[in-house]
Order: C-alpha cells, then sequence, then structure tokens
C-alpha cells in the first residue's frame, strides 16, 4: 500500500468542499486538469474528515459535530469561488 495516496482527500462536491474548508481543513490544490468542466478540490487528510463527513451526511440538524457559524460558510464558499477561478485560467 502507497502512504502517499492518503495524504489528501479530495472531492468534486462544492459543498463538501465548503464544509471542511469552513471546519479548518487544509485546502492544498483545485483540481481542473482532468475535466476542465468540474473542479476536483484537494484537501489534506486527518483521520477525523471521514466521521465528520459521515456526521456531515447523517446527524440530525442540530447536531453539534456539524454546526458551523454561518458567516464561515459563506467566506468559506467565497474563497473556494475565489481559488476555482484562479484555478482555471492560470
Amino acid at each position: 500500500m502507497n502512504p502517499a495516496v492518503d495524504l489528501y482527500f479530495k472531492t468534486q462536491s462544492l459543498n463538501i468542499a465548503c464544509f471542511l474548508f469552513a471546519k479548518g481543513f487544509e485546502l492544498v490544490n483545485i483540481d481542473t486538469t482532468v475535466d476542465p468542466k468540474r473542479a476536483m478540490f484537494v484537501f489534506v487528510d486527518t483521520p477525523d474528515r471521514e466521521l465528520l463527513l459521515q456526521q456531515y451526511s447523517f446527524a440530525p440538524e442540530d447536531s453539534p459535530t456539524v454546526i458551523c457559524d454561518v458567516r464561515k460558510i459563506f467566506s468559506s464558499l467565497r474563497t473556494l469561488k475565489e481559488k476555482l477561478y484562479q484555478a482555471k485560467y492560470e
């Protein structure tokens, strides 16, 4: 097993990327080389990412794990979109 495979988490979902970014995950790249119409958001993976995404998908709405300040969400969305547009035109 190649240990480098587990260093990064990739998603094409803007919603998941926004949630992870708002929760403090480090974005390392936005890859548009495979499919220019669908960006791949690449984050440094952590041991708690899988549980956090499980909670994101299945926890009750008022779960403390998934509650996030709406300003962080909007700020994350704005930042990711800015980085996405930069990645597309570089």
